[in-house]
């Protein structure tokens, strides 16, 4: 089910296009007893300057599209072009420097002695100068909101959050123009989760860059992202702005996801009181929802 609207569909065609997917499908053992379709003629655009979350049960196709997007998986068929570089070329050391992509419990890969070297090891590798790798590693700490005093520290000694957002800063110093997040708050205490959600929306706010998230938590991704893909047995059932999505509650029951708790609770406060809205996704804004229904109530 395509869930867009005819003015979301005009707007991607205006913007300027960050990745394009065309009839991608992608099969894992190809010719082995134990080959699977993982992903079967996807089509789809993400424009530059998109936040969007993509969804799913566990083996819906998530992980391994978005793989795809910095070529560590290659089309069976179908194609995928990002920034002009097709992912089956031979650009790959171009299209990484473009596409930071962050795996699951990132700072399991953190193995420097400080924070420092953790976050410019990337950056040595290019053989960039000591001054730019300086300038570049002190700029991305405080981007990720992390004080200068963490970079000799080792990574170890650091909570949940504050490795993920070292691990997150290790790639972000790339300079990648997409940055794309399997799962980044798995694992983390709800103060971490917090944190990341947090960070991550203001990256995106203050350095305009495109950010693709996987997540199972339909709460943080209607908190943060402006676009939701839904994913389920390999292929796209749904796309559409974050309202558009979590307010067809039917069909996300249909192939077995959930609205956001909220929505649901808005929606039986509803039953009840008819003048509250209950396109409602997020703790906030039912808040200010119930608040604007009591003041005006206390008016009437």
């Amino acid at each position: 089910m395509e869930a867009a609207t005819d003015d979301h569909n005009k707007t991607r065609k205006n913007s300027i296009m960050s990745i394009i997917i065309d009839n991608l499908s992608y099969i894992y053992m190809k010719g082995s007893p134990l080959e699977k379709e993982a992903l079967e003629n996807i089509n789809l655009t993400i424009n530059q300057g998109e936040f969007v979350g993509i969804i799913g049960h566990t083996g819906s196709g998530k992980s391994t599209l978005i793989q795809h997007f910095n070529g560590i998986l290659k089309p069976t068929s179908g194609k995928v072009v990002v920034e002009g570089i097709n992912t089956s070329g031979k650009s790959l050391k171009e299209l990484r420097k473009k596409v930071g992509l962050v795996f699951q419990y990132p700072e399991h890969q953190l193995f420097e002695e400080t924070v420092y070297k953790d976050v410019a090891f990337g950056l040595k590798q290019l053989g960039q100068n000591a001054s730019e790798i300086d300038k570049k590693v002190r700029n991305v700490i405080e981007i990720v909101g992390l004080e200068e005093n963490v970079l000799e520290k080792s990574p170890f000694e650091l909570s949940g959050g504050q490795k993920r957002r070292v691990a997150i800063a290790g790639v972000l110093v790339m300079q990648p123009s997409i940055l794309v997040l399997d799962e980044p708050a798995a694992g983390l205490d709800p103060k971490g989760r917090n944190e990341i959600f947090g960070f991550l929306q203001k990256l995106y706010k203050e350095e305009k860059i495109t950010v693709i998230i996987v997540s199972h938590n339909m709460e943080e991704v209607a908190k943060i992202v402006n676009r939701v893909i839904v994913m389920s047995s390999g292929k796209i059932v749904m796309d559409g702005n974050t309202s558009e999505i979590f307010n067809d509650v039917s069909a996300l029951e249909s192939i077995g996801l959930s609205a956001p708790q909220i929505t649901y609770l808005m929606k039986r406060l509803k039953k009840e009181i008819s003048g509250l809205r209950d396109d409602i996704f997020t703790v906030d804004e039912a808040k200010k929802e119930i608040l604007r229904y009591l003041m005006g109530d206390a008016h009437d």
